[in-house]
């Protein structure tokens, strides 16, 4: 029995998502505790393939990025792993029957991100986007639905739209990192140098429709996950909000922020909404 390991293992997902993100960490505590700890294996596991490409600056991350997918797929084989957060994701993975699809579309995008710099067709873009938010949250979907394909294919098409859209708000918020620290242009037929208001808005506009069919989807989610995804949610579209009166010269020097404060008061607006069943 591992048992001992795999709740250290899970206790390594869970720190890590609390690490990371205060914001990803708060909307976890309002899903049930029947899912909760498998969106930390998830989280986990993504974040770390993402600290490879995006920080890791003083170390060859090819090598990292190689050997860390090595390891997910002997995990997977294996169904352990010495390393705790790919301990924790395989357990996930065969738990919820997560197609290999989805891990390997979302390795595939963090991989584009050690060499390419710059998406110049909305072709492209749509691929990376797939790879880095819509399959991460199609596997938190089937999290969500404890596996029941039926329901998993039904709500597919929000989950993808949401994943789409927090992606794109933190492209939209991170200009400066992304394009002065990393040399990355995430947005086609968009010059980051000279971004006007009509270019900015143009962004936020198919954010805003990407967040409008993910609502659908949330709606119809399980009384385990609801809460908790409106919650991330709602916290988006504050920021996005943000975001869309922030002047566009502005976005390009610093980072806008929702500050603790705020997400408290909307994780008030988002218990009310639950409680008085506007979702």
């Amino acid at each position: 029995m591992k048992t001992i390991f795999d709740n250290v293992s899970h206790g390594c997902s869970k720190l890590v998502t609390n690490s990371y993100s205060t914001s990803f960490s708060l909307a976890s505590k309002m899903l049930s505790d029947t899912i909760r700890q498998d969106i930390y294996n998830i989280y986990g596991f993504v974040r770390f393939a993402d600290e490879i490409v995006d920080t890791f600056h003083a170390y060859d991350k090819n090598e990292l990025f190689n050997d860390f997918e090595r390891q997910m797929y002997d995990a997977i084989d294996k169904k352990i792993s010495l390393n705790p957060i790919l301990n924790a994701f395989q357990e996930t993975v065969h738990k919820y029957s997560i197609p290999a699809e989805l891990y390997e579309a979302f390795m595939k995008s963090m991989r584009l991100d050690l060499h390419k710099s710059d998406y110049l067709t909305r072709e492209e873009f749509k691929a990376y986007i797939y790879g880095s938010a819509d399959v991460v949250g199609l596997m938190c979907l089937k999290v969500f639905v404890k596996g029941d394909i039926l329901i998993y294919d039904e709500l597919k098409g929000s989950a993808m739209h949401l994943g789409s859209a927090f992606q794109k708000v933190n492209f939209l918020r991170d200009l400066r990192a992304d394009y002065e620290g990393l040399n990355r242009s995430y947005f086609p037929h968009t010059d980051l140098n000279q971004l006007d208001e009509h270019s900015k808005l143009m962004i936020i506009e198919d954010i805003e429709n990407d967040f409008k069919l993910g609502l659908k989807g949330i709606l119809r989610l399980p009384i385990e996950a609801k809460f908790g995804v409106y919650t991330a949610f709602i916290y988006y579209k504050k920021l996005l909000q943000k975001l869309k009166t922030t002047p566009s010269l502005e976005l390009k020097n610093k980072r806008i922020r929702v500050s603790n404060y705020q997400k408290i008061g909307l994780l008030a607006k988002s218990y009310l909404d639950y409680r008085l069943r506007i979702i």
